[in-house]
């Protein structure tokens, strides 16, 4: 029985050594679990000795491993609870917490072993996950507009207007300095993604109240009214000056009942005609110099894909060439009741079992989820200097096994030798 006894624990020996073997193989491996053996022994009621042992189980750490930065734009890792979620070449999901990500030729989020990273489109995060797709068309242009239904206008400009500044009593001419007070300009786009400048020119036109005129293209078109001039030719540039009026509370707060004036300008080179307001909510006309203290707008040219990365919140950030940003897609992370019922998949990769439960699909930063930490990997949670006494250890187990075998058999030996 000894025998038995001895071969038993060869067998659970030599297993905890390829474990430990296995663990120090990838203590640089991103992303990698360590492993360890776990033993039991063996009874039989009619050997009180007992019968030797057996592997009752290889159970797996998936305690974090330190995060070392890359400053890859693409490098991921998980700080908390939660594994990657991919699709393998099968369609197999798989689970991993290896962020070492690259964009295939046809835009798929992909890791070294080539299997798709999911996650949702957009910023999107109801539904089923579904593989992440760069889109590598350009982005289109987009004229400066107004959305009505969202209460979104195609530009917006917040001032303050000298209070303290005379009403103006000349008839205005965007030629004729004196006949405005201020003036401020920003570029819109039309439905083509070319450029266009709006000059906003402000004149008082009595105590708390102005005019807002705007003209499209004003630089243009001055410089073609002053060659008529300069050639002896009376000048017939049309301006366009489209006005809105405008009037403060005596708190210096722009009234309450103001509304913005959507403004219509034609165009010539092809592009649709462009119609938007300009949102002056937010000026003020206080004592103080005229500044401008905000500006924007929501056109944009045509712009190519220069770069993609990955933010805290999982979010797929696609950098354009025309200065845009764009959520391309949200990543999606997976986790689950029991982890140690995940099965190895190798490629630093799990399945999902019975064991392990149904996964819980969510997106980082929300829930049990951990943050995304970008421009960073996982490394292995392998404890090399741990690994290596282990190591010692279960040499000598080994050895003290093989040694059981060797006295059994000279044991037997003089048993036979008194026959």
């Amino acid at each position: 029985m000894a025998f038995s006894q001895a071969l038993s624990g060869l067998s659970a020996a030599a297993t905890n050594l390829d474990v430990i073997g296995n663990n120090i193989a990838n203590s640089e491996t991103v992303g990698f679990k360590s492993s360890e053996t776990q033993f039991a022994d063996l009874y039989a009621s009619s050997q009180a000795a007992g019968i030797g042992v057996q592997v009752a189980s290889i159970s797996q750490d998936f305690s974090t491993g330190s995060l070392e930065t890359t400053g890859r734009d693409l490098d991921i890792a998980i700080s908390g609870e939660g594994f990657l979620r991919f699709a393998d070449s099968t369609g197999q999901v798989v689970y991993s917490r290896n962020g070492q990500l690259n964009v295939d030729a046809d835009g798929y989020i992909v890791n070294t072993q080539g299997a798709q990273l999911t996650g949702y489109a957009g910023e999107r995060v109801t539904g089923e996950p579904v593989v992440l797709q760069v889109p590598t068309a350009p982005l289109a242009a987009s004229a400066t507009q107004d959305n009505l239904a969202n209460s979104i206008y195609g530009a917006q400009i917040s001032i303050n207007l000298d209070s303290e500044a005379e009403p103006t009593t000349t008839t205005f001419d965007p030629m004729d300095p004196t006949s405005y007070d201020y003036a401020s300009s920003m570029t819109v786009y039309d439905s083509l993604g070319s450029e266009h400048v709006v000059t906003s020119f402000y004149t008082k036109t009595g105590s708390n109240t102005w005019d807002v005129q705007h003209v499209m293209d004003f630089a243009g078109k001055s410089a073609e009214y002053q060659s008529d001039v300069n050639a002896g030719i009376t000048p017939t540039v049309d301006f366009d000056v489209q006005v809105e009026q405008i009037s403060f509370g005596t708190n210096g707060q722009l009234n309450s009942d103001y509304t913005q004036t959507a403004m219509t300008y034609t165009l010539t080179n092809g592009a649709e005609d462009m119609n938007f307001s300009i949102d002056l909510t937010g000026s003020t006309q206080y004592a103080n110099d005229y500044e401008v203290t905000s500006l924007s707008q929501n056109g944009y040219t045509s712009g190519s894909l220069v770069g993609i990365s990955i933010d805290g919140d999982g979010r797929v950030i696609g950098s354009y060439s025309n200065e845009l940003t764009q959520t391309l897609g949200t990543i999606a992370l997976a986790n689950f009741a029991n982890d140690q019922g995940l099965k190895p998949n190798g490629d630093n990769s799990w399945l999902a079992t019975a064991e392990s439960g149904e996964p819980l699909v969510g997106v980082p930063g929300e829930g049990v989820f951990g943050d995304v930490v970008s421009g960073a990997v996982e490394a292995s949670n392998v404890d090399l200097t741990t690994e290596l006494v282990d190591l010692i250890i279960a040499q000598r187990n080994y050895q003290s096994n093989a040694q059981t075998i060797s006295v059994q058999d000279e044991v037997q030996q003089t048993v036979i030798n008194l026959r």
